[in-house]
C-alpha cells in the first residue's frame, strides 16, 4: 500500500496530515527518506516516523452512526461544538464516509479503510442514500414537480425514488431516494419545491439502513452489511 495510507491506518495520522510529513521529510523506509505514493509493505519495511517506528496496521474496521442533530461532521472544531468524533471508539485511523450536515441526522458510516471510503464516496458508484424529511407545505405537489424534474444551480436532481405521506395537519414526510452526494443537495432540493424542512434523517446508506440504533449510538456493521459494502468497493475500483 502506499506510504501516506500505511501511516493513516497505523494510526499516526489522517491520509492529508500524512502526506505533509512525508513531504517534509519526517518519514523513512528502510533507513531511506519516504516518498510521497511510495508503495510499502507495513509488515515487512521498517517505517519510521520522528525517529520511531510506527507498528502494524490497525484491524480494518467499520462502524455506522446515528448522528444526532447539533453535530459537527469533523475532528475537532474551533467553536467548540460537539464532534462526531465524540460518539464513536477512539479507534486510531477511524475517519468518516461522506457528511452529514450539522442538523442533519442519520446514518453515518466510519471506517479505517480509507481507501474503501472514497471508492464509496466517488460519484461513479453512484451508491444510494435515502432520507426522511419532516416538511411543511404542499408536499404531494411537490413530488409531482420532483418527479418532472429540478434544476439546482449545480444541475439537475437525478432522483431515484420519492414519495410523500401525510404525518398530521401541514406536516408530511418526505422520503427521498438519490444516489449523488452533492453539499446540502436534500435540503436545496425541498427549498426548490417550496418545502419548508423541520428535520431530516438519513435512514440507510447503501446496505446500511439506520434501523432501531438510538441517536447517538454507534455499532459495527453486521457480517452481511460488511460483506455488502465491500462489494460495492470492489465493483468501483
Amino acid at each position: 500500500m502506499r506510504i501516506q495510507r500505511a501511516l493513516a491506518r497505523a494510526g499516526v495520522a489522517s491520509r492529508r496530515k500524512a502526506e505533509a510529513m512525508v513531504e517534509s521529510g519526517r518519514v523513512t523506509v528502510n533507513g531511506s527518506r519516504a516518498e510521497i505514493g511510495q508503495v510499502v509493505d507495513p509488515e515487512r519495511d521498517a517505517i519510521v516516523v520522528d525517529g520511531k517506528r510506527i507498528g502494524g496496521l490497525v484491524a480494518e474496521q467499520w462502524l455506522v452512526l446515528n448522528k444526532p442533530a447539533g453535530v459537527m461532521t469533523t475532528r475537532s472544531d474551533p467553536r467548540g461544538r460537539r464532534t462526531v468524533f465524540e460518539f464513536v471508539p477512539p479507534v486510531a485511523g477511524l475517519a468518516y464516509v461522506g457528511r452529514l450536515d450539522y442538523l442533519t441526522e442519520g446514518v453515518l458510516l466510519f471506517t479505517t479503510d480509507g481507501a474503501g471510503a472514497h471508492a464509496l464516496m466517488h460519484p461513479k458508484g453512484e451508491v444510494q442514500r435515502t432520507y426522511e424529511v419532516t416538511v411543511h407545505g404542499d408536499a404531494p405537489s411537490a413530488v409531482r414537480a420532483a418527479r418532472r424534474g429540478v434544476m439546482l444551480h449545480d444541475g439537475p436532481v437525478d432522483l431515484d425514488d420519492i414519495s410523500a405521506s401525510p404525518l398530521d395537519a401541514g406536516r408530511w414526510v418526505l422520503r427521498v431516494t438519490i444516489a449523488e452526494g452533492r453539499n446540502r443537495e436534500v435540503r436545496r432540493l425541498c427549498r426548490a419545491l417550496d418545502l419548508s424542512v423541520e428535520r431530516l434523517v438519513r435512514v440507510r446508506f447503501g446496505p446500511v439502513e439506520l434501523g432501531r440504533l438510538a441517536p447517538g449510538e454507534s455499532r459495527p456493521l453486521t457480517a452481511r452489511e460488511h460483506e455488502r459494502v465491500r462489494d460495492l468497493i470492489t465493483l468501483q475500483r
